[in-house]
């Protein structure tokens, strides 16, 4: 399985990786997580990354490793575009909840179908959904002349 690294602005990378390890727990020690912290330079953050990076790789037979950083442009993504070689690391930016568990659903696939289907899990699990009216609350009178109700 490909080692997983998170790195995002504090304390994001370290609770997604605990919303990870809760819901995959075998997959717990193949997840690595680093928080940006603000006071830290490019090369601290790097240097880190580079540890923890290292570590994931050594424990997979094929060395590859999936990086999930928060924003396209910031500190953590630009950061770890230095760390990716394009085939045995890669980087997917705006990670969310449904990226990472899709990710770590298919962690036993290759790591370009994995890429694909991580990417498709994050898209796929932002959508707008309807908000119902609270059980206890009464209708409104509509204040339509012709009291009727309008749809659009």
């Amino acid at each position: 399985m490909p080692g997983l690294l998170i790195i995002a602005h504090a304390p994001l990378a370290t609770a997604l990786r605990q919303a990870a390890a809760h819901t995959f727990a075998d997959a717990a020690e193949h997840i690595e997580a680093l928080d940006v912290q603000a006071n830290l330079s490019c090369e601290e953050i790097e240097a880190q990354a580079r540890i923890l990076l290292t570590g994931l790789t050594e424990r997979d037979e094929r060395h590859e490793a999936l990086i999930l950083t928060d924003v396209f442009g910031a500190t953590p993504c630009n950061v770890v575009q230095r760390l990716a070689d394009g085939q045995l690391i890669k980087v997917i930016t705006g990670v969310n909840v449904p990226m990472l568990w899709r990710a770590l659903n298919y962690r036993h696939e290759p790591l370009d179908t994995l890429v694909t289907r991580a990417v498709a899990g994050g898209t796929q699990g932002v959508m707008q959904i309807a908000s119902p009216r609270p059980q206890n609350q009464a209708i409104h009178p509509s204040h339509d002349q012709d009291h009727r109700h309008h749809q659009q």
